[in-house]
């Protein structure tokens, strides 16, 4: 309004928030009249809470990772079984069992009663014993004396101290106790001949023939 020569202006902001529509608008009023400035950008939605898992569910997300985890050690074990535990529970560890204590020999000629124990034979000697003594077994066919071979090879490498950590298992043809091969001879810790024998006795009672007992090996994995 005009008044005396004054120029008087009432201005009024304000802001419009219509509900439900998302938008702002602001409005001025001047001497001129009501003008209308463009809207503002729409209203960002509230913001939604953070949602809260629930112990179970976590628990559950937890296993399944072991689970996963689990199976991968597998396939890197080469397909080995592992046994899973109980959540909270330490894995279980294998444990060698104690190093046995070697014989002790009387009067070797260094004073008498010292720990000894005699170096084992060649592979290749052991193996050549083990062929002469086959055909007191009744073992003469063609490819008896390689599957006896590759046998020993697989269990002991020929090696008449050859000690499983894991088992009582013990020496050449690998016999659990290594205490049954007593029955073959007093010396049967160290003896290639006496570990042999009893060896091959043991085939020829249990599977008849070498490859017999090959053939059991590489279905189960032990003879």
């Amino acid at each position: 309004a005009r008044r005396n020569g004054l120029h008087a202006a009432a201005v009024a902001a304000g802001a419009a928030v219509p509900v439900g529509g998302g938008t702002a608008a602001a409005f001025a009023l001047t001497g001129d009249g009501e003008t209308t400035v463009a809207p503002t950008r729409p209203l960002a939605d509230a913001v939604a809470p953070t949602p809260t898992i629930a112990p179970e569910v976590l628990r559950k997300l937890r296993h399944e990772k072991a689970l996963e985890r689990a199976a991968r050690q597998v396939r890197q074990a080469g397909g080995e079984k592992l046994d899973l535990q109980a959540v909270g529970k330490p894995l279980p560890t294998r444990k060698p069992k104690p190093a046995k204590t070697p014989e002790k020999s009387d009067g070797d000629g260094d004073g008498g009663g010292t720990a000894r124990v005699p170096d084992p034979v060649p592979a290749g000697e052991a193996q050549r014993i083990a062929k002469a003594m086959m055909p007191d077994f009744g073992f003469t066919g063609d490819g008896q004396f390689g599957c006896l071979v590759k046998l020993w090879d697989r269990e002991s490498s020929w090696n008449v101290h050859a000690d499983n950590p894991y088992s009582d298992a013990y020496g050449i043809p690998q016999a659990n106790p290594g205490s049954k091969m007593s029955a073959a001879g007093p010396d049967w810790r160290n003896n290639a001949r006496t570990q042999i024998k009893w060896g091959l006795g043991y085939i020829k009672g249990k599977y008849d023939t070498p490859c017999g007992a090959w053939n059991h090996f590489l279905d189960v994995g032990h003879y």
